[in-house]
Order: structure tokens, then C-alpha cells, then sequence
């Protein structure tokens, strides 16, 4: 399981086709991706799950890992390697006890989330957001990378990513501090020059 640079997006994060920066980002050599279509201007239903499927085709043509994020309907029809949780999403055992067999994220901010999780049931941690970010409205307080130093001394052998305001320009802080990915949205949506951006992550 590679998250080593882990893309999140949905159209709502795009100002041109999401199809067309997911491509140029697989083919720049992302290692995973999560679909994660929420929040305003965000789509629903049957237009949400037809980008799924766009987005799904372009991850298996390069070999890309493909989550969803928290929507637990679109995990089967996308046929999705795994799914992310948040805290405040289906609890962690349910979406175990459904999905045995897919990787499973979750989101932790703060020790007191780590505390009333039951870690053991996740493959990954998503442990943020490191720094400020605009992408997520509802982002917790920047927690820095003291918090991914103190996440891979409590659990050694669980992978990390490290996602909330990572740039070209941090992520080798982040990957240092322990973590063993990173996940980014406008760093790449909002890229230039995607191939660069995710070259230099």
C-alpha cells in the first residue's frame, strides 16, 4: 500500500476538468487518490457517481489506489480499494464489520480522537491538518508536525499521512517528521504545472 503521495479532490476543489488533472497526476506518479466530492458546489446522486467512475477508470489505468471519502454507497458500484472515515462518519468498527477486506483511513486531530478510536480496526492514519488550510472549511486547527511525531511514537507500525496545507514546499517536513505520505488537494488542483507539483512532493 503506497500513500506516499496521496491526491484528494472532487470537482468542487477544480477550476477545469477533474478528469484532466486526475490524468496528468497519475501520470506524474500520485500513488493514491481519494474522491472526495462534498461540500458547496459539490455534485449528488447520479452525477456523482458517473465522475466516480471516470475518476475510478483513470486511477486502474495507472495503477493508482482509489478511496472514497466517508460515502459508504459509492464504495461497491465504484469498486473503490478502500474508504476514509472522519470522526464525526460512520464509526470505524461498522465500516470494518461491512468492509472487511477494504483498506480503511481515519482522520485524528488530536489525542483525545486517538483516544476514543479504535485504531487497530484502521489500516492508515490521516493525521492533520499539519498546517492552515483553505481547502477544508471545517478543518481543525493546524496541529504541526509534532503531532505526526507523536502519532508514529505511539504507533510505530501504522502508516501516516499527513494531510492540511502541504505544498511542494513542506511535504519533505512532514515525510521527515515520520509521516509516511501526504495528502494534498489545491497543491495540485490549483497547480501550474501539475507534473511539477507532484514531482516535487
Amino acid at each position: 500500500m503506497n500513500l506516499r503521495k496521496y491526491f484528494v479532490m472532487g470537482s468542487q476543489n477544480c477550476d477545469r476538468k477533474p478528469e484532466d488533472i486526475l490524468k496528468e497526476a497519475a501520470k506524474a506518479g500520485i500513488t493514491a487518490f481519494q474522491f472526495r466530492e462534498k461540500g458547496e458546489d459539490s455534485l449528488s446522486g447520479q452525477e456523482k457517481l458517473a465522475l466516480g467512475q471516470r475518476l475510478r477508470d483513470i486511477c486502474a489505468h495507472y495503477n493508482v489506489l482509489f478511496f472514497v471519502n466517508d460515502d459508504i454507497d459509492l464504495v461497491e458500484p465504484l469498486e473503490a480499494d478502500g474508504i476514509h472515515v472522519g470522526q464525526n462518519d460512520m464509526g470505524l468498527e461498522k465500516v470494518r464489520e461491512i468492509y472487511p477486506d477494504k483498506i480503511i483511513g481515519l482522520s485524528v486531530s488530536n489525542q483525545a480522537e486517538v483516544n476514543n478510536s479504535p485504531i487497530q480496526l484502521a489500516d492508515y492514519l490521516g493525521a492533520g491538518s499539519v498546517f492552515a488550510t483553505s481547502s477544508k472549511t471545517d478543518a481543525e486547527q493546524a496541529v504541526g508536525l509534532e503531532w505526526i511525531r507523536t502519532l508514529k511514537r505511539q504507533h510505530p507500525d501504522m502508516p501516516i499521512v499527513g494531510i492540511g496545507g502541504i505544498t511542494e514546499v513542506n511535504a519533505a517536513s512532514v515525510i521527515n517528521a515520520g509521516a509516511d505520505g501526504v495528502a494534498i488537494i489545491s497543491a495540485i488542483t490549483k497547480a501550474d504545472n501539475v507534473e511539477a507539483a507532484v514531482k516535487n512532493l
